[in-house]
């Protein structure tokens, strides 16, 4: 199953990810990061069909996507 991990601290709200996941497993949360903003979170896991669009549409990197033990990271700054 695949495992959709967000950097709370490293998103910043921009909502890219949410727009972008077919299964709608994306939300913003109501709580607030370090940095004040208000950072996406998995809400339904299981649905997650691991397409990783969420972190390919990330511009902070703070999405990681894990797929059968292998972890894919389109942009390593």
């Amino acid at each position: 199953m695949p495992k959709v991990t967000v950097d709370r601290d490293g998103c910043k709200g921009c909502e890219h990810c949410t727009a972008v996941c077919p299964q709608r497993i994306l939300a913003m949360s109501k709580e607030i990061n370090a940095k004040g903003y208000f950072f996406a979170r998995v809400t339904d896991r299981p649905r997650c069909i691991g397409c990783r669009l969420c972190a390919i549409a990330c511009p902070d990197v703070a999405i990681r996507v894990e797929c059968h033990g292998v972890a894919y990271r389109f942009f390593d700054y």
